[in-house]
């Protein structure tokens, strides 16, 4: 069997329901892993396409605005065997007016829900002595501070050093734990900086790969990390950007 396919595993995917997290549900389901594809808003879509793909899927109701509740589920899930951590909000304003709110909003869902899904997540590992593989989405503000997003961008360095931490006590113990930190990927997120000429030009011209990249480029990056052929990577935080941070 390719050192590159997922036969047999079972792959719970948050936020599958569009943009990068849905490519992500059907790049591990085209490499053979059965996926739970989970999002506040319907996966049903993807889960139909996973299946006219040839692969297998279900489609999970998951609201990471309550983490706690969202990890409690995990156990009901069934065994697992990958987690990906793809869920997350964004707020924008400038750091003066910015409010407790959706300071707190934010944090819930991309920083402390991780932590609490890849609690629960190894838990269930650990308890029938299996490896796993937990994957988070960071970000290119895992490494940059951008602007007018101070919540975001304090969650997402604290997804990358969350991944650290976590490789560091469980990769003894068999659960690899990575982050992929994507670029400017042409998403519904991006669509307004897209289509602003002046600004989506700007960022073209600092990317050296010369376009957005696609959501499967995460997918791609994402499914080698869950494979058998990154069985000694983990903690790695890896930029999937056309080569922005190079830059």
């Amino acid at each position: 069997m390719s050192r590159f396919r997922l036969d047999g595993k079972r792959a719970l995917v948050t936020g599958a329901n569009t943009g990068i997290g849905r490519a992500i549900a059907l790049g591990l389901a085209e490499a053979g892993a059965h996926v739970l594809a989970a999002g506040r808003s319907s996966c049903a879509d993807t889960v139909a396409q996973i299946e006219r793909d040839g692969g297998t899927g279900e489609a999970v109701k998951l609201d990471l605005a309550d983490p706690a509740a969202a990890a409690g589920r995990v156990d009901g899930f069934g065994p697992l065997d990958i987690l990906v951590n793809n869920a997350g909000i964004i707020r924008r304003a400038d750091s003066v007016d910015y409010t407790e709110a959706d300071w707190d909003d934010v944090i819930d869902v991309n920083l402390k829900a991780v932590f609490l899904m890849c609690q629960a997540f190894a838990r269930g590992v650990l308890a029938r002595g299996q490896g796993g593989r937990i994957v988070n989405i960071a970000s290119l503000l895992s490494f940059q501070g951008g602007i007018r997003v101070p919540a975001y961008t304090a969650a997402k360095h604290g997804v990358a050093g969350l991944t650290r931490i976590l490789a560091n006590e469980w990769a003894a113990k068999g659960i690899n734990v990575n982050a992929v930190a994507p670029g400017y990927i042409a998403t519904n997120n991006t669509e307004a900086l897209r289509d602003d000429p002046k600004r989506s030009a700007e960022i073209l011209a600092r990317i050296p790969a010369g376009r957005w990249g696609d959501p499967a480029d995460i997918a791609g990056a994402v499914t080698f990390l869950c494979s058998p052929a990154a069985n000694y990577v983990t903690g790695a935080v890896l930029n999937v950007d056309g080569g922005w941070l190079a830059r």
